[in-house]
């Protein structure tokens, strides 16, 4: 069955969250042939995704990395990329692959 996947770029630059960027594709196949291919074009994928703000707090600070991480074990991520689940208008439960972007360091 196709379905929108997305490669999602956690870009974190001296322990911040500073942006997310994310690239859509259409795919058929089983979830691991999906995972497969999107990690296959997560590198050429990252200068052609699109760019989306992080969160930031009341003090227009961006998140540390370490409250991501903390959010990301309780499964609770999912929620910082509302918007860009809006804007590719993917399913309740996409299919996503998440790469970090350290200090412009793409690490896969």
């Amino acid at each position: 069955m196709s379905e929108t996947i997305l490669n999602i770029y956690l870009i974190i630059d001296k322990n911040f969250v500073t942006a997310f960027k994310a690239k859509s594709y259409q795919a058929d196949g089983s979830d691991e042939e999906k995972i497969i291919f999107l990690k296959s074009c997560a590198v050429n994928d990252y200068q052609s995704a699109e760019i989306f703000k992080s969160p930031i707090d009341k003090k227009n600070q961006f998140m540390p990395y370490k409250r991501f991480a903390k959010l990301e074990r309780q499964g609770m991520q999912f929620q910082l990329f509302e918007e860009i689940f809006q804007k590719f208008e993917v399913p309740e439960n996409p299919l996503i692959c998440v790469t970090p972007v350290v200090d412009g360091k793409i690490l896969g």
